[in-house]
């Protein structure tokens, strides 16, 4: 055989090669096939700052690579979160992003999502199940909330009465901050915890809850929250009573913890970057379903960033700039 024959018979092949390599590329969800398309978002409700900017986050990014996209918010609602991934079924997404509504009960709708050749993102919270969802995206709470225990630790002087407010009992970021608050934290003996109680990250809730403490005990220089708006509800009834300088932490990094701790009202909060970790996500959708793959393990830590007096003019809308 002359050589340009051989030469045109081994670019067939090579040729060949790639085109199975692209059919074996696909998975299960129908992977490698799709650009463009419907992409839903299914978040909790907006009118948390927090969920507000991973939403933006996500929309920004979908329209910039030219998908469009079904914004709604399940309420923390297990049964309303299932029947909308069943409108998104119905809607023949090509995608789901979502931050979810349970780590133990969501597994079933994002099953659902997968047989029908749909892929889930998940972010902000996890599950409990892997093999599921293409990828969960999430801040490194435990680590963020160890640093920031830390840094709350000192302004304490490592003495004094402390309160607690976690967030709802069905999502694990709760019970993994306050884990990281208390490892450090409780190696400090001169650190009295005098009530510990769970706001569901509502600022009323937090408010009307210190307000109760306080009436009881009003001997209280710290506070240490699971997120902003819980903190900023327990500053609220301690400028109410008249307690001055507690020492409060939030944690999420709003732009309302800013302006609290740029006032001299809350002492730091941590940055849990939303509006970010909201883009990588579609940006791994895209790549996902132009390639089979995202590139990257399914469970995912973002960083945290500590905020205190010195750098909190850097944030803004959940980016550290």
């Amino acid at each position: 055989m002359k050589r340009s024959a051989r030469f045109l018979v081994f670019l067939v092949v090579l040729g060949l090669v790639a085109v199975m390599a692209g059919w074996a590329g696909g998975g299960g969800d129908k992977a490698g096939s799709k650009v463009g398309g419907l992409v839903y978002i299914i978040d909790p409700s907006q009118a948390n700052p927090y969920f507000k900017a991973e939403v933006m986050g996500a929309e920004a990014k979908l329209k910039e690579l030219g998908y469009t996209f079904q914004t709604v918010s399940h309420d923390d609602d297990v049964t309303k979160q299932d029947q909308l991934y069943e409108a998104a079924i119905a809607a023949k997404a090509v995608g789901i992003i979502s931050d979810n509504a349970s780590a133990t009960a969501t597994y079933a709708s994002v099953q659902k999502a997968k047989d029908a050749g749909i892929p889930t993102f998940l972010i902000g919270r996890e599950i409990n199940q892997t093999g599921i969802a293409v990828a969960q995206i999430v801040s490194d709470n435990y680590s963020g909330a160890r640093a920031a225990a830390e840094e709350w630790v000192k302004l304490m002087g490592e003495e004094g009465n402390y309160v607690e407010f976690l967030g709802p009992e069905f999502d694990n970021n709760a019970e993994v901050r306050s884990r990281g608050y208390h490892e450090v934290i409780d190696q400090y003996p001169g650190l009295k915890l005098i009530s510990k109680q769970v706001a569901n990250w509502d600022t009323a809730q937090a408010y009307s809850k210190m307000d109760s403490i306080i009436q009881t005990n009003r001997n209280i220089k710290g506070v240490i929250s699971g997120n902003d708006t819980m903190a900023l509800g327990a500053i609220q009834a301690l400028k109410a009573a008249g307690i001055k300088n507690a020492v409060v932490m939030g944690f999420d990094g709003a732009d309302e913890a800013r302006d609290a701790i740029l006032a001299g009202e809350m002492s730091l909060t941590t940055l849990q970057t939303a509006y970010g970790y909201a883009q990588i996500a579609v940006e791994q959708l895209d790549l996902y379903l132009r390639t089979g793959s995202t590139g990257q393990p399914e469970k995912q830590l973002v960083p945290c960033i500590t905020i205190t007096s010195k750098n909190a003019k850097q944030l803004e809308g959940y980016v550290f700039k």
